[in-house]
This record gives structure tokens, sequence and C-alpha cells, in this order.
């Protein structure tokens, strides 16, 4: 009776993938009322080859629904498509949100009309060629002198547009999924990269990202990569998708219980929250608000660094001689970030001329995400050394 144990470990790991493969498919959050309309935005250029668009979405905490602002993101590896997430109505007065995920193949995505290509079926965005992506110039925003690899085809939509962000209930999209789409479902699938688990995270800890702040009109609703919401390319919603109706008015809290398929959804609320109508608060009020945001990927999204207050060490000259070593700090500081945008965006154009593949992209962006760090570290330091240069000397010694 030796071989019991061994069936019972054969069951369980079969459980276990079970579970895996569904945990790609949604995620434990039921929330009784539906997200906001989707806000009226135009899509950032697309950065570099081997980039696809991942629609804008309304994701929920505590705080209520914010918004994920879209982005472009590098594929995790050449022949996959983005299937974006969506909320469903899943009976019993809870709507379910369900993760989105990449594949060889586009699934069910609600119905969702996200636009930019994800018109509530398929992808008519763009098409893999061995492992090259072609962007149909027709419905993104391609920048043909650093991306040779387009084609422009009109899409007839025969969808109704509209702005509606989930699928089913009262007022949502009455799509069904196909039994295509239902066989792709079942296919191998790719969970969110990290990038993007970044990306949210940010997104959830920016207030103005709610819709209770914005109103359904979110000020970042859309970004060229990943976590840029400090980029000069980061693009405001134009419009809300419909007049916004406070959560409080919708149906009241969100639904306890419902599916808990990914362990992560169920860390407990911070406490004071339960059974309380979401609050609009400032960012330090909540722990959870202060998750650092994904540093900067390329030296164009740095920000020019603050300017130290003005010395005053009680000596006119002495003030005057440490003003002009942060002024020269600063200025060769400002110059650094120039010199090093200016290479990386030759090192794209250099790649984009070469036609080269997504695994080549994915390296250079690795480089350039690994120059700025430094660079930014080697500025932390910089003004470190300074500061601690014109400190005034210790009572009683020299400096």
């Amino acid at each position: 009776m030796r071989f019991i144990p061994s069936i019972r470990s054969l069951l369980f790991a079969l459980v276990i993938a079970v579970m895996s493969a569904s945990a790609f498919a949604q995620i434990g959050i039921s929330v009784s009322f539906g997200p906001p309309a989707l806000p009226v935005y135009e899509q950032p250029p697309c950065p570099a080859e081997g980039y696809l668009w991942t629609p804008g979405y309304w994701a929920y905490s505590p705080d209520g629904y914010y918004w994920v602002p879209g982005t472009w993101v590098m594929a995790p590896e050449p022949g996959l498509l983005w299937t974006p997430p969506y909320w469903g109505w899943g009976g019993g007065g809870r709507f379910v949100f369900y993760d989105g995920y990449w594949g060889p193949h586009v699934g069910f995505y609600g119905g969702i009309a996200y636009g930019f290509g994800y018109f509530g079926e398929g992808y008519e965005g763009g098409r893999w060629d061995h492992d090259r992506f072609f962007y149909n110039r027709s419905v993104n925003n391609v920048n043909v002198t650093n991306i040779h690899n387009v084609y422009n085809t009109t899409v007839i939509n025969n969808t109704t547009i509209n702005r509606v962000s989930y699928n089913g209930g009262e007022g949502g999209i009455q799509a069904r999924p196909t039994r295509e789409q239902e066989d792709v479902g079942r296919e191998r699938h790719v969970p969110p990269v990290a990038a993007q688990s970044q990306h949210l995270e940010a997104a959830r800890a920016n207030p103005a990202l709610r819709a209770s702040v914005n109103q359904g009109r979110p000020p970042i609703a859309a970004t060229a990569r990943p976590g840029a919401f400090n980029s000069r390319e980061v693009v405001p919603a134009k419009e809300a998708g419909a007049p916004y109706r406070a959560e409080a008015n919708r149906g009241g809290e969100p639904a306890k219980g419902g599916a808990t398929t990914r362990p992560e959804n169920n860390v407990p609320r911070p406490p004071g929250n339960r059974g309380e109508e979401p609050r609009t608060e400032t960012a330090a009020a909540r722990p959870e608000n202060n998750v650092p945001r994904p540093p900067p990927s390329h030296a164009k999204e740095l920000q020019p660094h603050e300017r130290p207050p003005a010395p005053n060490t009680g000596n006119p000259k002495i003030d005057q001689k440490y003003q002009r070593q942060q002024d020269k700090l600063y200025t060769k500081q400002d110059q650094d970030h120039q010199k090093l945008q200016q290479k990386q965006e030759q090192d794209h154009q250099r790649l984009a001329q070469r036609n080269a593949d997504a695994a080549k992209n994915q390296q250079l962006e690795q480089r350039h995400q690994q120059q700025t760090q430094q660079l930014e570290q080697k500025h932390q330091q910089q003004a470190q050394h300074l500061q601690a240069k014109q400190q005034p000397p210790n009572r009683g010694g020299k400096r």
C-alpha cells in the first residue's frame, strides 16, 4: 500500500496545476457596483520596436476604483499577445475582476471596446511575423522614423462604440465568449510581467488616479512606458466617458466573500475601513499608499533635481561660495541627464535601423534602466557629499 502516498501527491500536484491555470483568469476581488466608464484619451507614441499596447482599465482597492493608465509594454517573448483584463457580472450582486494575460492568441476580454486595436473582440493593432512585431498604423501611434515594421489596414468595426467598462449586469456589455475564445482560455498563458505589476502598484498609490478624486477623468490616462507617470509623454484624459456617479450611490459597499483564487488578494484591510464608505485621503494618510514608485527606466523620465535651500551661515562670502558650488553641481547633473538621454535615444535609433528582434530590444531596455539608475545613484552621492562638505564646523573644533 506504499503507492497511496504517491497517488495522493500526484492528485495534489494536479489540483495545484488547475488552480494555477485558473489564477491567470480571475482575481479574488468582487464589488457590488460596476466601474466608471472608460475615459477618452489618446495613445502615446510607441517607444521602440517590440513594445505592445496594453489598454488602461479601472482597478479596485479599499479606496475605491482607480485608473491604471494604458501603456506600452515589452512583450515577455516573441509571439505573445496581450489579452486585457475586464470586470464581469458574477451573479449574486457582484462584479468580478478577471486579470489580463499574455498568450499566443487574444482571448475573451468581456467585449469591452478599449480602442487602439481592442474593439471588443480580438486585436487589430498588429501581428507577429516570426520574432518581429508589425504595427497597424491605422490604430496605433507609431513613428515610422524609429519603427519600420508597420502596415496600414483600415479596421471595419461593426461593434457599437461606447465607453462601458464592464460585461454583464445592468448597463453592461452583453457579450459572451465564443467557442474559439474558450479554447484560447485553455492555452498556455503568461501572467503580467514585473513592469506591469509595478505599473499597477504605482497607480494604486497615486491618489489623483482614484475615481472619487478625478471623477472618471484621470490626469494620467496613458504613458509611453510602464510607471513613467512623471514623463513629459504622459497623456491626460480628454474627458470622462460618461457622467461620473459616486460609488456610494451605486449600490453601496464592496461585496464580501466571492472569488479567492489569488492569495495575495486576501491580505487584511487596514483597521477602520471595514463597513465604511470610500474616503478621499492624502497619500501620506494611508500606509499602503507609501509604496515606492518604480524607478525610472530612461534618462528622459528623470526630473530635474531639486535645488537645495540657499546657504545661510551668517557669513555672506561663505554663503556665496556655497551657492556657487551648488549651482555648479546642479548644472553639471542637468548636463549629465541630457547627455545620457541623447545617448539612449541614439541607441534606440540604431537598433531600429538594424531591425533588431524583440530580445535585443529587451536587452537594450535593461541596459538603459541600469544606466539611468546608476546615474541617479551617482548624483545622490554627489549631493550628499556636497551637503556634508558645507555643514558648519563642530563647536570647539576645526573643519
